[in-house]
């Protein structure tokens, strides 16, 4: 979560006078951005993980969990830690389990619930390989600073969202569902953060939009459930708000969950990492190579089974969120013809990437996006100011879309040496990868944000998915691989990751031959850690073929563990595997054994949750729910079963295992 600007926040009628100005403001700091620091070269190899947690609160007495509207309280008592600011001048407590690397003390940022903390480390972590093991560290001892802020029965846990979310006494202290922000028949106002921001975006969403959102997710088939089935959740007989007519209106859908409120997406908890290149253009690259894998490593990392307490046959937070924020109105979303607005928008605000913004030779114009709506006013305006194509594509791309929190302040003159009005669109375009420029004033590089991943109940195995990011952006830039598929591709790969079991029971688009104009290096060795790949030497280029070559369906254990014949030989490898891509960087540094096999720690988690040999979150929580005693085959995730299932992911996560499903789940 970025800076919180205080000021005047305009209601959607008057900001939408102001939309078109902002935009333009906002172009205007781009460019001075760009001209400012497009030449900026040798930045630092840094990169930052942030891990985000929901608070709840046990009553053991009652087998209840409740979500704690406390964030607030909590931060304030972190502010207050005179040890703790003390720590972050830059040595952790060694007391605590954590070396005396110089970093600093972790830090603590508000997030879109009042039930949710985010947290960093202090200062960002280099490439060096000591760094990469200090992560489980610093990430077990911010569960642990954070827990110490806390009372004694609230708990910071790393689940993607609260099971039952909307139903019946399901946080504390408790509000009824009402409130003109949000309008919900299942969530109060209050269960925002309080900052103007977060209730203004709420109500500007849904009025931008002409009515509340729509999160519509569909309900899993179990054996006693009713079918064809209506969310018995649903009140048809409110009347308070114009939205309410909604409901009466078609905006519940038969056999799909029903919710009505941004808190149902923006309340739920992840894992990002942003990276620091070296210079812009290996920032645009590390962006291009990225984006393909980031529906592999949603699907990876799937975490969300349960919503509004039922089961889902989802098993990913992402399409939720997108709903959840979605602010187009029928004439963008193309129900009605184009009358008031400019055009037709293809995906939410919140959604998968459109655009590549390398100027690498690879990129073909078959990978672009064919769909693409730029704003091409804008994107002549940026390109007479300097920018290339590629880039200004990208901009204007993200541009077509409307500010949503203008401040009244902020309109009165424009200053190039900020950059609010251009974060003001950036910072609400929710993709998958964002590129982010530097920010003004602090010395601070051109960087790239990987968003997709889901977060995980463990520290360990949020460590192993972070490492494991950092270890492939390593291998891309070592050995200069190419990952590029068609656009339409990775928006189609987003959608299968959704699936129940998806890292099982889907294939997904992704490239033969990562290396350009060369076959894939031969990969010795028969199975597991042992095989690695090796780039061949460069090839003369030859001419270009259908872009369809390039590319085939490919299971998640095919895309990690490399693609190999009954045998398991060299001659019968295709694709080598992003687990031998790693290993193959990790041969050609200079690292001690000790730290490589800290490091296949990590690497062992992702072959097993890519070939199945170990559950992910969504299954093993589905699992859980499913062979519980109290569950009725019906779908319904009751208050007990929450209650056993959140008090198990909370022993898991202190390494105990709850209910006789051990950490061997997630633990190599």
């Amino acid at each position: 979560m970025g800076l919180l600007a205080l000021g005047t926040p305009l209601e959607w009628p008057e900001a939408k006078k102001k939309a078109a100005q902002v935009r333009e403001w906002g172009i205007e700091q781009l460019l001075a951005t760009w001209n400012r620091a497009k030449g900026k070269e040798r930045d630092a190899l840094l990169w930052g993980d942030e891990v985000e947690y929901l608070v709840v609160c046990f009553d053991d007495e009652h087998r209840k969990v409740r979500l704690s509207l406390r964030q607030s309280d909590i931060l304030e008592a972190l502010a207050s830690n005179e040890k703790l600011v003390k720590e972050g001048g830059g040595v952790h407590d060694v007391k605590r389990g954590v070396p005396t690397n110089g970093y600093c003390a972790p830090v603590f940022h508000a997030e879109f619930g009042r039930f949710m903390l985010e947290a960093t480390p202090g200062k960002p972590w280099g490439i060096g390989f000591k760094d990469l093991l200090d992560v489980e560290l610093n990430m077990k001892l911010r569960r642990e600073i954070a827990k110490e802020h806390m009372s004694d029965t609230e708990f910071p846990m790393t689940v993607t969202t609260f099971p039952r979310l909307g139903l019946g006494d399901y946080i504390t202290p408790y509000y009824p569902p009402s409130g003109e922000k949000l309008r919900s028949q299942y969530v109060p106002d209050e269960i925002a953060n309080p900052h103007v921001r977060f209730p203004t975006l709420a109500a500007n969403i849904r009025s931008r939009r002409g009515r509340k959102v729509e999160v519509n997710v569909p309900v899993f088939r179990d054996e006693k459930t009713s079918w064809p089935w209506m969310d018995p959740t649903v009140n048809y007989d409110l009347y308070k708000w114009p939205e309410d007519d909604d409901v009466r209106k078609g905006a519940v859908k038969e056999n799909y969950i029903y919710m009505d409120a941004m808190a149902f997406g923006m309340g739920s908890c992840c894992l990002q990492m942003t990276f620091q290149a070296k210079n812009i253009d290996e920032g645009r690259k590390m962006y291009d190579q990225l984006l393909p894998i980031g529906p592999i490593m949603m699907a990876l990392t799937a975490a969300t089974p349960i919503y509004k307490g039922f089961l889902a046959d989802t098993d990913v937070r992402w399409n939720q969120i997108g709903r959840a924020v979605d602010d187009r109105t029928r004439e963008e979303l193309g129900e009605e013809p184009l009358k008031n607005d400019r055009w037709r928008i293809p995906k939410s605000r919140y959604a998968s990437n459109s655009t590549y913004i390398s100027k690498d030779p690879r990129l073909r114009k078959e990978y672009l996006d064919p769909d693409l709506v730029v704003d091409e006013e804008l994107k002549k305006k940026l390109i007479d100011g300097g920018m290339d194509d590629i880039l200004a594509t990208h901009f204007a791309h993200l541009f077509i879309r409307d500010p949503i929190v203008i401040f009244a302040e902020d309109l009165e003159t424009l200053d190039l040496s900020k950059v609010d009005h251009f974060e003001n669109l950036q910072s609400t375009n929710w993709q998958h990868m964002r590129f982010k420029p530097p920010p003004p004033g602090d010395g601070t590089g051109w960087r790239v944000e990987f968003r997709s991943m889901e977060i995980q109940m463990t520290d360990f195995e949020n460590a192993a998915f972070s490492v494991f990011i950092v270890l492939i952006t390593r291998a891309i830039l070592s050995f200069d691989l190419n990952f590029y598929l068609p656009m339409p591709c990775v928006t189609e790969n987003m959608e299968r990751a959704h699936a129940r079991d998806a890292v099982n029971g889907q294939k997904f688009y992704f490239r033969k031959n990562p290396f350009h104009n060369r076959a894939p290096g031969r990969a010795p060795g028969t199975n597991g850690a042992s095989r690695t790949a090796s780039p061949t030497p460069s090839r003369p280029a030859t001419p270009l073929g259908p872009v369809e070559d390039e590319y085939e369906l490919m299971s998640i254990d095919e895309v990690i563990n490399g693609q190999y014949g009954g045998d398991g030989t060299a001659s019968s490898c295709r694709f080598p595997g992003l687990i031998p891509l790693v290993e193959s960087y990790l041969d050609s540094v200079n690292i001690d054994i000790e730290t490589r096999c800290n490091l296949e720690r990590y690497l062992g988690l992702i072959q097993k949750r890519a070939d199945g040999r170990l559950w992910n979150n969504a299954k093993w929580m589905r699992e859980f729910v499913r062979t519980h005693p109290e569950y009725q085959m019906d779908s319904v995730v009751g208050e007990g079963i929450q209650y056993d299932l959140l008090k198990a992911a909370e022993q898991v996560a202190e390494g105990g295992g709850g209910n006789g499903l051990g950490k061997e789940m997630f633990h190599v």
